[in-house]
């Protein structure tokens, strides 16, 4: 019996290994569920919206360096995967959607929630079709697949209403492999990287998500060259944890004061598998050194004296073998000791009875709220209590600020968020994707209150599928970062405060487990009783929306601007009493 093109894109995907589809139904997609539904191997997915799809397979892609799949039905079904689509191609990993037309015949009539499709997804995603005969496929799928897996993009096949169900005549199965291979720079490039290496005095390493696969061979690399590791916060899995005696932390807003100052008093920095993008961030007058295998990456974020378009394993390697060991330690352990230094600050702020001394009492008489949370101490707490092998997502703000500081990437722990684009309301459901692929292992979010009332619906996905993730909320009733944002600029916060619900009793009013916690006193115990408690919990707790995290190299201007914006907002605190 001939197979309908459904049937074909179903059975391609389970050769892949693809193992669940995130999406909504539509009429457009029912002969792709319906394949779905007599499938032995893959599993559909639904959720109340199809953002939240394309983030959970998006998370599953990063996860498993493999293909994940969503779909979205005529119209608004596939504007809404827009965003998570988004996030899955400036991350890099490949996805493939399955976007619904109206039927063949009316396109182009303004029909009834007709949108182009191959307009809309030209800038996000790396090939997009339009299938309209059953004999384009295979070859249409095949391109589809090898072009997302290939070029670590997003694919879109856009299937109108009546081709879905259509049989093929000519039929075959698809071919669908794809083999990627390291690459290595030429000798003579090696030589001369390593010749500026040599002799380019205190070197620092900036170390990204490109050498993750390259710990040993980076770590024997930074021995050789005595060289402090600041990390991206991609780069917090993989290279944080585990005894690694090099690194110092992340520069940057959300980073340390070390960090950046081994950037800064560094001769000559080599870069790693990173495109940073924060230029202000990377220091003048310094020889600059970049490894990563794509080439457009490299000198767009800050010149470039040589330039390695390659894989970081084979490149360092290559180093290794050229590169004299480094005797003069003293640029390392000054880095490390004011990374330590640092980091003994920061486990004072994460004690949940830490007193601010003079800037407290001051806080204090114009805010009452010491007794809520510190979020340095929900975040440590959760560090403590989360299983080694952990896989934690952060919501784009302040929650991704905590978990920077005060979570480790230790053991086989991963992380996921939407840390390029910097989209609101991603940790959630890229859980949900993360737990889909194995219910036995522990998967935390950490979600902003902005954030997860994006998405809230898909709070039932997490029901229906019994799945067990602990969901963190940092509730502090505000847009976090665009406070800190409005009051470093002098701006007296507006438009930030957030009228939130109880959302762990919204959580138990669908089923799962919620736990709220309003005061300081309260956090260790509910921390504990939230991942003792089989199934999935919403740990709602009450944070203090005036803490703050001071920069790597906070500035005078910043400083100002705070206080300005601070005297500001209770000159109007006071005039609206």
């Amino acid at each position: 019996m001939s197979r309908t093109v459904a049937r074909v894109v179903v059975d391609a995907l389970e050769e892949l290994g693809v193992r669940h589809v995130f999406g909504v139904v539509g009429d457009a997609l029912n002969p792709f569920t319906d394949a779905i539904r007599a499938s032995g191997s893959v599993d559909w997915v639904g959720c109340r919206h199809e953002e939240a799809a394309a983030f959970a397979a998006g998370a599953q892609s990063q996860l498993t360096d493999t293909l994940g799949v969503c779909m979205g039905t005529v119209g608004p079904g596939s504007v809404h995967l827009l965003n998570g689509l988004y996030d899955a191609a400036k991350s890099g990993t490949p996805v493939l959607a399955i976007a619904g037309q109206v039927p063949l015949a009316e396109v182009g009539t303004d029909y009834f929630q007709e949108v182009d499709n191959d307009l809309l997804f030209r800038d996000v995603a790396v090939f997009r079709a339009t299938v309209t005969s059953p004999e384009q496929l295979p070859g249409l799928l095949e391109i589809a697949v090898r072009s997302a897996i290939g070029r670590r993009g997003v694919a879109v096949l856009t299937v109108p209403g009546d081709i879905g169900g259509k049989e093929l005549e000519d039929d075959r199965p698809a071919r669908l492999s794809v083999a990627e291979s390291a690459n290595r720079p030429d000798d003579p490039v090696l030589d001369e990287a390593a010749a500026a290496l040599d002799d380019g005095g205190k070197v620092t390493m900036l170390v990204g998500r490109g050498a993750r696969g390259a710990r040993e061979d980076v770590l024997a690399l930074a021995d050789r060259l005595a060289a402090p590791m600041v990390l991206t916060l991609k780069a917090k899995e993989g290279f944080e944890g585990d005894g690694n005696p090099y690194q110092v932390g992340q520069t940057g807003l959300i980073g340390n004061p070390a960090a950046a100052h081994a950037m800064d008093d560094a001769d000559t920095l080599l870069l790693l598998g990173t495109d940073f993008p924060y230029r202000e961030w990377y220091p003048e007058g310094k020889k600059v050194v970049q490894v990563d295998r794509v080439a457009e990456h490299i000198g767009r974020r800050v010149p470039v004296d040589v330039a390695l378009a390659a894989d970081v394993g084979p490149t360092v390697r290559g180093l290794l073998s050229r590169l004299k060991r480094r005797e003069d330690r003293g640029h390392l352990d000054g880095a490390r000791e004011k990374f330590a230094k640092w980091q003994q600050g920061q486990q004072r702020l994460a004690r949940p009875d830490h007193d601010d001394g003079l800037i407290g009492k001051v806080r204090s008489a114009f805010d009452n709220r010491d007794h809520l949370v510190r979020p340095e101490a929900l975040a440590a707490a959760v560090d403590t209590i989360a299983a080694d092998d952990a896989v934690f997502t952060s919501d784009t703000g302040m929650a991704t600020v905590w978990l920077s500081r005060f979570v480790e990437m230790r053991g086989s722990r991963r992380l996921l968020g939407s840390y390029n684009l910097g989209s609101m309301a991603n940790a959630m459901p890229q859980a949900i994707g993360a737990q889909l692929l194995d219910p036995e292992r522990q998967v935390v979010a950490f979600c902003g209150d902005g954030g997860l009332g994006m998405l809230l619906g898909d709070l039932m996905t997490i029901r229906s599928k019994r799945l067990p993730v602990k969901l963190v909320v940092f509730d502090n009733q505000r847009l976090g970062m665009v406070k800190l944002e409005q009051e470093e600029a002098g701006l007296p916060e507006f438009g930030t405060e957030l009228d939130n619900p109880d959302f762990a009793a919204v959580a138990e009013s669908m089923g799962i487990t919620g736990i709220r916690v309003t005061r300081a006193e309260e956090l260790t115990e509910a921390v504990e009783r939230a991942f003792a408690t089989p199934g999935p919990v919403l740990l709602d707790v009450l944070t203090n929306p005036e803490e703050i995290a001071v920069p790597a190299k906070p500035t005078v201007q910043q400083g100002w601007g705070f206080a300005i914006a601070k005297i500001r907002e209770n000159l109007t605190s006071s005039e609206g009493h």
